[in-house]
């Protein structure tokens, strides 16, 4: 007797780097039964990736399909035909995380008897062009795909609209969940990263997260300032990269902090950074349901958020809101206020409980493929 095949599952994203919503697919992909579900990608990249050789590692396959705009929708459109056509019959379902060429790639997949699933990563907020354009290629994708998964009930509203996003037959918050006890805090292993970054007693804020208008960096060297005005031995560690990277440096040496901010770009065990921090900072302009805050939860660590990002993500009593409205200066008291509270713990069983734990995300995931009719 032959053992039987896993079932192929295609996923199309930008490209797979240490951004959250491919942090939150590997975490997925890694915990599940690939004698079952196996998965593949196409990336919108001609560059190799981060994370592509742990995906061919697992078993997954990866092509690379053309940029796509305006002037070359008939090429990228004839790509997905030939791409469909080589791989007829190998693909149970098609999941897409590009949602400005999704309208594109699942309508061609549906044509093909292949499973659509739209995936909302963040809200919109219809503030620039660029929102505005990418609202319209992307509402299409509403009246294509047959199920609907979003980071967060407000990431489903913003793309799908109401009537799908309260559709419980056809949308599914797919929690970011992570694995738990990676990121569980542990005192010996503060001290051993804090030992690394020659910190003793500083206070230490932090960031996770990519350079870009989103994350609001400039916001953030503003609070830090105030902290450092009255903290002389502060110190800010800011972990990711991006595009706006260079543009942050610059500010950083004219506002003569250079001493007191470590940028360490992109790392590969981030669960260690959180362990050193003792508050993090995270003023986002919008967000979907960031990974990072689930991390920083699962750490125990004391958060400042955003009153922009969904209030879904208070699952633990150490994180807090404040608005942006209220400045910079109200920003760095609430987080001299959080210095030195409670004592550091992680309350993992209430994220699990909220469905954070990768186990579980997985094992439904799995189950909603392989049962996906």
């Amino acid at each position: 007797m032959y053992a039987q095949k896993p079932i192929r599952v295609l996923h199309v994203i930008g490209r797979m780097d240490r951004g959250g919503a491919e942090t939150m697919l590997m975490n997925l992909y890694r915990h599940m039964d690939r004698t079952k579900v196996q998965f593949d990608f196409v990336e919108h990249s001609a560059k190799e990736a981060a994370f592509d050789g742990e995906i061919r590692a697992l078993g997954g396959r990866i092509e690379r399909c053309p940029g796509y705009g305006l002037r070359d929708l008939a090429r990228y459109a004839a790509w997905w035909d030939d791409f469909f056509t080589r791989h007829k019959g190998e693909y149970r379902a098609i999941h897409g995380h590009m949602g400005s060429t999704a309208a594109v790639y699942l309508s061609k997949a549906k044509r093909y008897g292949i499973y659509t699933i739209a995936h909302s990563h963040n809200t919109n907020r219809m503030h620039t062009i660029k929102d505005i354009t990418y609202a319209a290629v992307s509402y299409p994708v509403r009246y294509i795909a047959q199920f609907f998964f979003g980071c967060s009930t407000m990431a489903g509203y913003s793309r799908y609209g109401r009537r799908i996003a309260s559709d419980s037959k056809r949308f599914r918050v797919l929690p970011n969940a992570i694995d738990l006890s990676r990121f569980a805090f542990s005192p010996e292993e503060r001290e051993q990263v804090r030992r690394e970054l020659h910190l003793k007693d500083e206070f230490l804020l932090g960031h996770v997260g990519r350079f870009e208008e989103q994350k609001n960096h400039r916001f953030l060297l503003d609070i830090f300032e105030c902290i450092h005005r009255a903290e002389p031995d502060s110190k800010l560690l800011l972990v990711g990269d991006g595009p706006l990277r260079p543009q942050i440096e610059q500010e950083i040496a004219e506002r003569g902090l250079g001493h007191a901010v470590c940028l360490t770009g992109v790392v590969a065990d981030v669960w260690r950074y959180y362990q050193a921090m003792d508050v993090l900072l995270f003023p986002s302009l919008y967000e979907g349901l960031p990974v990072t805050l689930v991390e920083a939860q699962a750490a125990g660590l004391p958060c400042v958020i955003s009153n922009h990002i969904t209030p879904e993500i208070l699952l633990t009593d150490s994180i807090c809101t404040q608005p942006l409205e209220h400045g910079p200066e109200a920003w760095a008291q609430r987080a001299l206020e959080l210095r030195g509270g409670a004592v550091r713990r992680s309350d993992l069983s209430r994220l699990r409980e909220a469905g954070y734990d990768i186990n579980q995300t997985a094992q439904w995931l799995q189950a909603f493929y392989l049962g996906i009719h």
